[in-house]
């Protein structure tokens, strides 16, 4: 059982999702829009014979072969859908297949001379109708727009690869597993206790209770009952208006995921509901990946050190306006 005062923390930490539903409903109803519009419902991209999936199919197999298993990776659809896309294709004389020779139990497919042709007039058709589209909107709109689908798919990309991770509040039986994370992650990158990082602090078995009190908060991530990784939010000691990013460590199974952007944004988020004004933290030079991240979210680096941390081996003092 939770304890009152982390009650009112958890409680706190549901203000990041209050505008989420919102956000979302917009955002789907403009990929709903946007899908509509560009006719991927339909059953033929415009007035050619071509379903949205088999011209999608098309595009892959042009300069290359693949097999089923491939075409599906590449289009994110199941091998049913894609065998079927080439298999109408082929019966259109615009792809042809050959047994693998490396898989006997597959095979690859590849366009024809009749299918790049048709192919060539797919293209010539989107790009009238990218031409019209985009002749609505300003060179800076068009950059804008290029940048924020590049943002949107990139998301879309980490969201899949964040399936079965979640990301939730410490709990006490937590503690002995994220410590263990934060000791082995440290000792990767030769953070050792005897040089003033983090792993040297003597409450690192007992993060639950050092986050248990008023505008703190220390999530985990776990998956198949393993914690992963992890992240937290206090003041700053001796800066009322400014709290501090602590303890951000994460399994090298989980790196390369989107976690730790997405947790650090969930983060300040709470920071930010919590009325800080800034969020800061200090970091070393060796955790390259770390440095790279909080830069893109918009920390800046400070000349010196802000409060005393105790970590004094952390070279590199960062901080954000919230």
């Amino acid at each position: 059982m939770s304890s009152p005062c982390q009650a009112t923390i958890d409680e706190k930490s549901q203000l990041t999702t209050i505008e989420l539903p919102q956000t979302c409903s917009s955002l789907r109803s403009l990929s709903r829009l946007l899908v509509r519009q560009l006719g991927l419902l339909n059953s033929a991209c415009g007035d050619l014979p071509l379903s949205p999936v088999q011209a999608h199919a098309m595009i892959e197999i042009d300069s290359q072969e693949l097999s089923i298993k491939q075409i599906s990776m590449a289009l994110n659809i199941d091998k049913s859908n894609a065998s079927r896309a080439v298999t109408q294709l082929c019966e259109k004389g615009y792809a042809k297949s050959r047994n693998n020779p490396r898989d006997s139990r597959s095979s690859l497919c590849q366009l024809t001379a009749q299918g790049k042709r048709q192919l060539k007039c797919l293209n010539e058709q989107q790009n009238q109708m990218f031409t019209q589209i985009l002749s609505q909107l300003s060179a800076s709109q068009i950059n804008q727009l290029e940048s924020s689908l590049a943002q949107y798919t990139r998301a879309i990309d980490y969201a899949n690869m964040q399936q079965g991770y979640e990301i939730r509040s410490i709990t006490p039986e937590d503690n002995p597993h994220i410590a263990r994370v934060i000791r082995n992650v440290s000792a990767e990158y030769g953070l050792t206790p005897d040089k003033g990082y983090g792993v040297a602090d003597p409450t690192l078995d007992a993060l639950y209770q050092v986050y248990d009190r008023p505008n703190a908060h220390y999530w985990v991530i776990e998956s198949k009952s393993l914690i992963l990784g992890g992240a937290g939010i206090a003041p700053l000691d001796g800066h009322p208006s400014v709290c501090e990013l602590q303890k951000m460590y994460f399994d090298n199974k989980i790196r390369g995921k989107g976690l730790a952007r997405r947790l650090a944004l969930q983060s300040l988020d709470f920071a930010r509901n919590q009325g800080y004004d800034s969020c800061y933290l200090e970091t070393t030079a060796c955790l390259k990946e770390a440095v790279l991240l909080y830069e893109n979210l918009g920390f800046k680096h400070l000349d010196k050190p802000l409060g005393n941390t105790g970590h004094d081996a952390c070279e590199i003092p960062m901080m954000i306006k919230l």
